[in-house]
């Protein structure tokens, strides 16, 4: 049996990670931890996640709750999981990171942490989203340049990060495919007389607003015709079952950092 310890127990994704442990075969919650001052420190996991009680506590020291773990499942923010990733790699722990918006520099401290430690960091934990990766690719090939590319994604009002770390992915698909740097060739802006869109562009629109869990759509628009792939989030269960998988595949693995790719065996 998997152990495992959720960060963030009493939030949006902690619970539902909770949750759906609750009822995975083969993995089980051993530890759960939230901010220190959080009012749900103390309280059994599973009781904060509205289901039955699991008979772990809530703790607000990372380290005592990896004691008892086999795995950390982390979807907190760049700083803290980059915390949660070294704490891991000191103890030997396995890592699943769902955390979105880690900087160049501090993708670069992951690269070191993971020398030591297995750990799976993907900006979307979806199936769906994660064959929409590999499809995108194709796409992209397939239609090549004649086709133009736009990208928008849409997510609630409370997400702190922009573009979404899934739409900046399938950004980078997009332009890996046709062979272009995505640091180059992403466009955030269109504002005022920007001249005519050049070949090379693809384009990277953000909406917020409401509760709206995630929904990003891919445009390859040519001349007289246009295609569409659109992956939609209605609930964030598709995020915590992708984790929780990808909890139970990194137990065991060599040192490294991998994403749902490998996880799903798309690669």
């Amino acid at each position: 049996m998997i152990k495992a310890v959720v960060t963030g127990a009493a939030g949006r994704m902690g619970s539902r990670i909770i949750n759906i442990l609750s009822t995975t075969e083969d993995i089980a919650l051993a530890g759960s931890l939230e901010k220190k001052g959080h009012a749900a420190v103390g309280q059994d996991a599973g009781q904060a996640a509205g289901i039955a009680a699991t008979g772990v506590k809530i703790v607000d020291d990372l380290n005592a709750a990896l004691v008892s773990g086999d795995v950390l499942i982390d979807f907190t923010f760049p700083e803290t999981s980059l915390g949660n990733l070294k704490a891991c790699a000191d103890l030997g722990k396995a890592v699943v990171i769902g955390s979105t918006g880690f900087t160049k520099e501090q993708m670069a401290e992951v690269a070191k942490l993971v020398q030591r430690v297995p750990c799976v960091l993907s900006p979307n934990m979806s199936v769906g989203v994660n064959v929409c990766f590999k499809v995108l690719a194709d796409l992209a090939k397939i239609l090549g340049p004649e086709f133009d590319a736009e990208i928008v994604e849409w997510h609630h009002r409370l997400k702190k990060d922009a573009p979404s770390g899934t739409a900046v992915r399938m950004g980078e698909v997009v332009a890996k495919a046709l062979g272009r740097d995505y640091q180059k060739a992403a466009k955030y802006h269109r504002e005022g007389v920007t001249g005519v869109r050049t070949n090379e562009e693809i384009g990277m629109q953000t909406v917020r607003g409401g509760d709206i869990v995630g929904e990003h759509t891919v445009y390859f628009i040519g001349m007289g015709e246009r295609i569409e792939l659109t992956h939609r989030a209605h609930t964030r269960d598709m995020f915590a079952r992708g984790a929780v998988r990808a909890a139970k595949w990194v137990v065991g693995k060599k040192p490294g950092l991998y994403d749902m790719q490998d996880v799903l065996g798309l690669k």
